[in-house]
């Protein structure tokens, strides 16, 4: 059993509420959740309390009641197979969810040291948004530029827009392949706080450099996504 810890400032409601989140996005929690009495009895606290949780969890999109079966995990997971060059957005749209944006920042810098020798410039545009499905935020994402091609996206509004269907339809920037780096990490401090979800939390991060037709460098992307919202995957075949 494990009970929450009754001398902090923290109500007992959203030391819970945060309990329940993390065994959501550790996959303890896939469908059915405990019961209120099962709650009251592994944590130690009032039915009041597991209810102001509960619903605290439900406004946010986290769980929904079903009538008669009790309360369910109502986020999906978000399926991204390797392999083609989609945008987040078309992602998203192909699992039936509505996509979304919200800019963070939009901005010229100096790169530190690693990334320009990774992608060869000193400067770029770097484009932070935090991405949602049915408005529900699933991750951050980071994109950086050459300039010419960042201050024209910065037009736009991105808010709004998807950046690849802006580079290519608007700017007629075409890209055409990427390399792509997969690894778990926990989540950065400023983006928990974005994301509204706790420090613990384990997320996807995908790392891309994304080239043109001439090889020539068009984006450098670090995104992280919610584990328990997001998972890659791959076809694989046996070749003799």
């Amino acid at each position: 059993m494990m009970a929450l810890n009754y001398t902090n400032s923290i109500p007992l409601y959203i030391q819970l509420k945060e309990r329940i989140e993390e065994k959501i996005m550790d996959g303890v929690y896939t469908g059915k959740i405990p019961s209120e009495r099962e709650l009251i009895d592994e944590y130690y606290v009032s039915r009041s309390t597991v209810r102001q949780a509960i619903d605290a969890l439900k406004q946010e999109g986290t769980l929904e009641k079903k009538p008669g079966r009790g309360t369910f995990v109502a986020i999906k997971p978000i399926n991204d197979w390797l392999g083609s060059l989609s945008s987040t957005s078309e992602t998203i749209q192909h699992m039936g969810m509505e996509p979304g944006a919200k800019l963070v920042k939009a901005e010229g810098v100096q790169l530190p040291k690693h990334l320009q020798k990774m992608i060869g410039l000193t400067e770029a545009v770097h484009i932070k948004r935090i991405r949602y499905a049915d408005h529900i935020p699933i991750g951050v994402e980071n994109n950086y530029y050459p300039v010419e091609i960042g201050e024209n996206i910065m037009k736009y509004d991105l808010n709004k827009v998807s950046l690849y269907d802006l580079l290519e339809q608007e700017l007629g920037v075409l890209s055409i392949e990427a390399d792509q780096n997969i690894r778990s990490e926990r989540i950065a401090k400023d983006d928990a706080r974005l994301l509204e979800v706790p420090a613990s939390t384990s997320m996807l991060v995908a790392e891309r450099n994304l080239n043109d037709v001439n090889s020539n460098f068009i984006e450098y992307e670090l995104a992280s996504y919610r584990s328990d919202m997001y998972s890659f995957n791959i076809k694989l075949s046996r070749k003799k």
